[in-house]
């Protein structure tokens, strides 16, 4: 059986990173049989979750596990879209991956009432009087990817004109439909599946969450991924 290695449910969802709800919806539309256990970044070969564990197999990175279920299992997703939606899913997967992931990076970790409601708790295991240290440490880094990435230059103007952009090239796509391409989910739908949830948390102060909710096909697109993958751990049960 393959083994999920992810956070687990915090901050409201089901997975407080995007990709690990990506990976998990990459194996429950697959169909194969998996379980899921909290992972350990210290251990993960890119030092990152999530990460799959299919006998003998490590793989790291959510789309190297989508190119390992196509390959090793026969899975596709795909089948039936022509070339031209093909290429269009997975420019969209990237756009949101490359571009809106930082996104929710700003606001999560360089907000501060945000970073008190979500990441400060991943530090509770560091003893008290280094937290503070270790804190600072890590918010710098993120600044510092934020910076490299470009996301962290503009001003909080540029990135909502930005969010309008991406999101709503993503909304125009989907139009009417229950899934992005198709009545039935695609390869694409686990990336823009766990970043519609993910960006919708009520947990967070979000400007993201409110340029999302400028299109019900969106909002509706969220709630339908989640009742149908996620209903039975809705954000508060631990993983195993």
């Amino acid at each position: 059986m393959i083994t999920l290695h992810v956070f687990g449910p915090g901050f409201g969802l089901p997975d407080p990173s995007p990709f690990c709800m990506k990976a998990d919806l990459l194996l429950q539309m697959s169909g194969l049989p998996f379980e899921r256990k909290r992972g350990n970044m210290r251990r993960a070969p890119k030092g990152k979750l999530p990460v799959i564990v299919d006998d003998g197999f490590t793989i790291a990175d959510s789309t190297f596990i989508r190119l390992h279920l196509e390959r090793r299992h026969g899975v596709d997703l795909d089948k039936g879209l022509t070339p031209e939606q093909r290429g269009t899913a997975w420019a969209v997967e990237k756009m949101l991956e490359d571009h809106l992931y930082w996104m929710v990076v700003q606001e999560r970790w360089t907000n501060e009432a945000n970073f008190d409601r979500g990441p400060r708790h991943f530090f509770q295991a560091v003893p008290a009087p280094l937290r503070p240290i270790v804190i600072s440490m890590i918010k710098r880094k993120v600044r510092q990817n934020l910076h490299a990435h470009g996301m962290g230059r503009y001003s909080p103007e540029e990135r909502l004109e930005l969010a309008r952009q991406a999101v709503g090239a993503v909304a125009a796509i989907l139009g009417e439909r229950r899934y992005l391409m198709r009545e039935e989910p695609c390869w694409a739908d686990a990336t823009v599946g766990a970043f519609m949830v993910a960006s919708l948390s009520p947990v967070f102060e979000s400007p993201l969450r409110g340029v999302i909710e400028d299109h019900p096909n969106l909002v509706a697109y969220a709630a339908r991924i989640r009742e149908r993958y996620f209903a039975d751990r809705d954000g508060v049960r631990a993983a195993a």
